[in-house]
């Protein structure tokens, strides 16, 4: 559904409610479920209440899912190793990425500002006031205000950096582009980020426990009655959310092709009694 994404990423109100109209069009059960049982704020850039910069989805726990999805059936105290050894290796890497810098902000926004240089030139700036200026030059204009960082096109006011629009103002204004991005894209803060060390916590034996920790009694947790069957490894989907079903070969019964494609000369046997015994 591209409408859907593009309702997502919408920076204005009024582009969103453009493509929500296409969604309500096309999928009237589906667009009453957005507005009235999720909400517009749960999954739209424009909508959210708080800073959201760059990112939309609040599903960052299933990377570490994925991550662990071979450790976490460990002991607690091996799973807790394996976690601290990738965090530690992730912030190494990072610090080390972090310290070769020779832009001022993090690749992927400099990457992200660079091309609005360019975009911004033959834009027709006019001031309107110190702080504010009307840029013109395209299909969407902007008003920009370098003194509280925000634009009309709302780029600037949610990602925190500057828009097309921006830029233009900056560089009318004869203000330095980069004092305008939020300092968490900067060289400085991203070093920061990764700046401390996490270290190993070390065998029992020389773990130092004070000794309130260790006259503390902790009791067993409670066991509860084990269900049949085999215990679930993967994770229940979340509300909305959809999983491909694996096809099936009707001919040998293995999972990841069709009946028509298959190279097996004989049926799966799997489930069906034996042929060859007597009854």
């Amino acid at each position: 559904m591209g409408s859907y994404w593009s309702a997502v990423n919408a920076y204005r109100c009024e582009d969103f409610a453009g493509y929500m109209i296409e969604i309500s069009n096309r999928y009237p059960r589906v667009a009453e479920y957005l507005e009235n049982e999720v909400g517009f704020e749960k999954w739209s850039r424009c909508h959210y209440p708080g800073l959201r910069y760059n990112i939309t989805t609040t599903n960052m726990v299933e990377s570490l899912n994925s991550m662990l999805v071979n450790a976490r059936d460990f002991p607690y105290v091996a799973l807790l190793d394996v976690i601290q050894e990738k965090m530690s290796k992730w912030w190494n890497d990072r610090r080390i990425v972090g310290m070769a810098l020779t832009t001022p902000l993090t690749p992927s926004r400099e990457s992200q500002l660079r091309p609005r240089f360019a975009q911004s030139n033959g834009r027709h700036t006019l001031q309107l006031n110190p702080v504010t200026y009307h840029v013109k030059g395209s299909e969407l204009e902007g008003v920009v205000d370098i003194f509280n960082k925000t634009c009309t096109c709302k780029e600037f006011d949610i990602d925190k950096l500057p828009c097309v629009h921006a830029v233009a103002a900056a560089h009318h204004a004869q203000v330095s582009v980069y004092s305008l991005v939020s300092p968490y894209y900067t060289k400085e803060y991203y070093v920061l980020a990764y700046g401390e060390t996490i270290y190993p916590v070390g065998s029992q034996s020389q773990w130092d426990v004070p000794n309130e920790v260790v006259a503390r009694i902790v009791l067993p947790r409670e066991v509860k009655e084990k269900k049949r069957g085999r215990p679930k490894t993967s994770r229940f989907p979340s509300v909305g959310e959809f999983r491909k079903r694996k096809n099936r070969c009707g001919k040998c019964g293995a999972y990841g092709h069709y009946k028509k494609r298959c190279n097996s000369q004989t049926r799966s046997t799997e489930g069906n009694p034996p042929t060859n015994v007597p009854v």
